[in-house]
């Protein structure tokens, strides 16, 4: 465990390194912000225990590109440390001057109070895939987490209409792992209530974390294997089930479902490792949160998609993605043309006849 925590430490440090290097800051000669800087300066704030490499290096390339284009410039603060060195992140982008503030949270109600500090001083702030919890913001950009979890509902209720059921979610610390739970329960409960299927356990995990999953996983394979369908709150979790599964000759006869189409999830689902995976363009959603930072220094609101009750006093904004279910067989129609992965990287352990 502690050894995967080093490599994902260093993993960070190097996506800081290729997306400040290829944005770097042009500083300002006067103290604050005095009107001599011209444009917009983003500040952008991820920090991580064991956030999903793959998945955020992505988003960051993206959102800070399309920022680039738009001529703003973004100070991103990345760390390892949870929420505590978020909550640092944060008040140093807010000595750097910023115009705008945007967060992917580690703990969604643990900001609130950094966060109100930032509405104090009137700076927006975009709650970036994760909505903040117990203060306002001033919009949540992210995808459809409910229909993501019907995606689950589906897959699985399609592939095994009557069974044994495991469900793993997500992070408790993060309010998408409650959609996506609701979202799934939406399909499942039906044949629950009826019998067709049969919930043998419902895990919860405190991070994202594929050490955490494996070890809770793990507990469930001790008591029973009689398992039919795994529903698993993202792909990290979802490949450590099918690890578990492997050590027991038991991958591929269990239906598996997860999100984010990490490379390796779309190479079992290919492989029939793995059922399906939620797809999310990552670019679609990058790209509206940098033009909508821009737009909201500006003075322009865009007409949001809906809005999100956060526990605070007024409704968010939310501008919303939406998540495609990913199989064998529509794998070339949505990732592969996409360009989120190569047809080579995807098949590169099946043979795929044209």
């Amino acid at each position: 465990m502690k050894k995967r925590r080093v490599v994902q430490y260093l993993l960070l440090l190097m996506i800081a390194v290729l997306v400040l290097g290829s944005c770097s800051r042009e500083e300002d000669s006067s103290a604050g912000k005095t009107g001599t800087r011209e444009g917009v300066t983003i500040g952008f704030s991820l920090a991580t225990d064991t956030f999903i490499i793959e998945r955020w290096n992505k988003d960051i390339k993206i959102f800070t590109n399309e920022a680039r284009q738009l001529g703003a410039e973004v100070i991103l603060q990345l760390s390892a440390g949870g929420t505590q060195a978020q909550i640092a992140q944060i008040q140093y982008l807010l000595d750097q001057g910023i115009d705008i503030l945007v967060v992917i949270a580690h703990d969604t109600e643990m900001l609130a109070g950094v966060i109100e500090t930032v509405n104090q001083r009137k700076i927006p702030v975009i709650a970036y895939d994760r909505l903040i919890q117990g203060v306002p913001v001033t919009a949540y950009v992210s995808f459809d987490n409910r229909e993501v979890g019907r995606h689950f509902g589906r897959a699985l209720t399609e592939e095994v209409p009557g069974g044994n059921y495991l469900v793993v979610n997500g992070s408790v610390k993060d309010d998408n792992s409650y959609e996506v739970n609701a979202g799934l329960h939406e399909i499942i409960d039906p044949l629950v209530h009826s019998g067709q299927i049969r919930l043998i356990d419902e895990i919860w995990l405190d991070e994202w974390d594929f050490d955490e999953a494996k070890e809770k996983i793990g507990a469930v394979f001790e008591r029973t294997t009689d398992i039919d369908a795994i529903s698993a709150g993202n792909d990290q979790i979802a490949s450590a089930a099918i690890q578990l599964l492997s050590e027991r000759r038991m991958a591929g006869d269990v239906a598996v479902v997860g999100q984010d189409a990490d490379l390796i999830s779309c190479q079992r689902v290919a492989e029939g490792l793995q059922l399906m995976t939620v797809y999310k363009p990552i670019d679609r959603l990058a790209i509206r949160a940098a033009r909508l930072a821009v737009d909201l220094v500006e003075g322009r609101m865009p007409e949001p998609d809906m809005y999100r009750d956060n526990n605070s006093d007024q409704p968010i904004p939310f501008f919303m993605e939406v998540p495609y279910a990913v199989f064998k067989h529509n794998m070339d129609e949505t990732i592969i043309r996409d360009g989120f992965h190569s047809a080579a990287d995807v098949y590169r352990n099946v043979k795929v006849e044209k």
